[in-house]
């Protein structure tokens, strides 16, 4: 299989991903715009569960702006709370209230089966680019 061929392959398993990933968010009553914003919140790097706008921003590379909309309506609906501070009184730390978990939830297990396949495409991408003596 040629190089193009693969990065095809590859591609294609990641837009069925993102495919199943908006229908598991749309079957829990979430935007595929929210379903990123509670699940980039949740999984956060720190393992805390909570991030500031700046910090979604910087992980879905969208504008603040965007973001800070985003954020104002799933807030608005319940999804999310913000809590100040106590270091620094101009940043809002972001987390889940009781209904965002319960939805994020019902996404996590609608894509369980998929979240494998989607690993086993980046493994077998990762394998074939080092037998090509590439970079992983």
């Amino acid at each position: 299989m040629g190089e193009v061929q693969r990065v095809a392959e590859f591609r294609a398993a990641l837009r069925r991903f993102q495919a199943r990933s908006d229908q598991a968010a749309r079957s829990a009553d979430l935007t595929p715009q929210r379903y990123l914003l509670l699940v980039t919140i949740k999984g956060a790097p720190d393992g805390s569960e909570r991030a500031t706008v700046s910090e979604v921003a910087d992980r879905l590379h969208m504008p603040q702006t965007t973001v800070s909309d985003l954020v104002a309506r799933a807030e608005a609906v319940g999804l999310l709370r913000r809590v100040q501070s106590a270091v620094d009184g101009r940043m809002a730390h972001l987390s889940l209230t009781d209904e965002g978990e319960r939805r994020l939830a019902g996404c996590m297990e609608a894509l369980d089966n998929d979240r494998d396949e989607l690993e086993l495409a980046l493994s077998s991408a990762t394998r074939r680019m080092r037998s090509m003596g590439r970079p992983s």
